[in-house]
C-alpha cells in the first residue's frame, strides 16, 4: 500500500496500526507493507500502478480519489466548507455515490478519513484575491482542468508532482500553496511559505483503497474482518486527529510562521471570487453530475 503520508505522521501511524490488527485480526493471512512519502510516486501514479498490478492498495486524497470516482471532486469546492458538521452532511448525503462509483471502477473503499483543512501557504502574506494572482499557484501535476480554470481568472498555477513542492518553493518556482498544516510542518514547508492565510479554503478528504481484483481474492470472513477494523480505525482517526490542525499550527508559529487573519471585508471579497467562479467549477473542476448533486446539497444544507 503506497502512499503520500511522510513517517512519522498521524497518518502513517493509522495505516501501521490498520496493518498490525489485520494482520492479528487474519491469524498472519493478511499482511501490509507500507510505502510512505511519495516513494513510488504522486497518487496518480499510484492509481496507474494499482491498475497494473505493481502495487495493491493505497491511502490517498480526494486529489487521486477523483482519478477513479468523480464524485470525490465534491470536496474542491473552494469555501463551502468552513466546519465538519457541514464536511460531515455532504459525504453522508454522497455516501452511496462514493463507494458504490469507486467499486463499479475497480477499487474497493474501505475508509474515509479527513487529511484537513486546506489554508493558503505563502513566502509573501496573502490578505485578498488580487494578493493571490501575484503568486505561482501549486497545483497537482496532470490537473490541467483546475489550471485552465486557475488561468481563465487571471491566477498563475504551476503544475508539479507533490513530491516535487519542497523544491519548487526553494527555488522560486512556486510560491504558494493550499495544504493542511500538518502536512505543511512535516515536510517543513513552513520554513519557506512562512505565511500563512487565516482563511478555510477547503476539505481534504482521504480514502483507504485496494485494488477490487486483490480485495475479491480474500476469503469473505477476512474481508469483513479487515472492513470493521478499517471503519473502527477510520472512526478512532476522525476523533482524535480532526483538530490536530491547530496544534501543527501552533507549533509552527513557535518557529516562525505568520498567521495572517482577515477582515470580514476581505472575506466578502473572497465569497465574491467563489461566486464568480462557481459556474467554471462544472464540469472543470468538479464532474458535472457530482457539481449538480453537490448544489442540491448544499440548497438543502442552507435550510437547516
Amino acid at each position: 500500500m503506497a502512499t503520500l503520508a511522510p513517517e512519522g505522521t498521524e497518518w502513517h501511524g493509522l495505516l501501521v496500526e490498520l496493518g498490525q490488527r489485520w494482520q492479528k485480526a487474519t491469524k498472519g493471512d493478511i499482511r501490509l507493507r507500507i510505502y510512505p512519502s511519495g516513494v513510488v510516486g504522486d497518487e496518480r501514479d499510484m492509481i496507474r500502478k494499482m491498475r497494473i498490478g505493481q502495487i495493491q492498495g493505497a491511502a490517498i486524497s480526494n486529489e487521486g480519489m477523483t482519478e477513479i470516482n468523480p464524485y470525490f471532486s465534491s470536496f474542491y469546492m473552494p469555501l463551502l466548507y468552513q466546519s465538519y458538521d457541514e464536511v460531515d452532511f455532504v459525504r453522508d448525503r454522497l455516501s452511496n455515490d462514493l463507494h458504490q462509483q469507486t467499486e463499479k471502477n475497480g477499487f474497493k473503499l474501505l475508509a474515509m478519513v479527513d487529511v484537513g483543512w486546506a489554508y493558503w501557504f505563502s513566502s509573501e502574506p496573502i490578505f485578498t484575491p488580487e494578493d493571490l494572482k501575484n503568486n505561482k499557484i501549486f497545483i497537482w501535476a496532470g490537473d490541467y482542468k483546475s489550471a485552465q480554470l486557475y488561468e481563465k481568472h487571471g491566477y498563475q498555477p504551476i503544475p508539479l508532482a507533490m513530491t516535487d513542492v519542497l523544491s519548487g518553493l526553494q527555488t522560486g518556482l512556486i510560491t504558494s500553496i493550499g495544504f493542511n498544516p500538518m502536512y505543511a510542518l512535516s515536510q517543513q514547508l513552513f520554513g519557506i511559505a512562512d505565511n500563512m492565510l487565516d482563511m478555510k479554503w477547503g476539505n481534504l478528504t482521504a480514502a483507504i483503497i485496494i485494488d477490487l481484483r486483490t480485495w475479491n481474492r480474500i476469503n469473505v470472513d477476512n474481508q469483513n474482518l479487515m472492513m470493521e477494523i478499517a471503519n473502527q480505525i477510520g472512526k478512532g482517526f476522525q476523533e482524535k486527529n480532526r483538530y490536530e490542525s491547530d496544534k501543527a499550527v501552533g507549533v509552527m508559529q513557535e518557529y516562525g510562521l505568520k498567521v495572517n487573519k482577515i477582515s470580514p471585508e476581505q472575506f466578502d471579497d473572497w465569497k465574491r471570487l467563489i461566486s464568480k467562479m462557481t459556474p467554471d467549477f462544472r464540469g472543470t473542476v468538479i464532474d458535472e453530475k457530482a457539481f449538480d448533486r453537490l448544489m442540491e446539497i448544499r440548497k438543502e444544507m442552507e435550510s437547516y
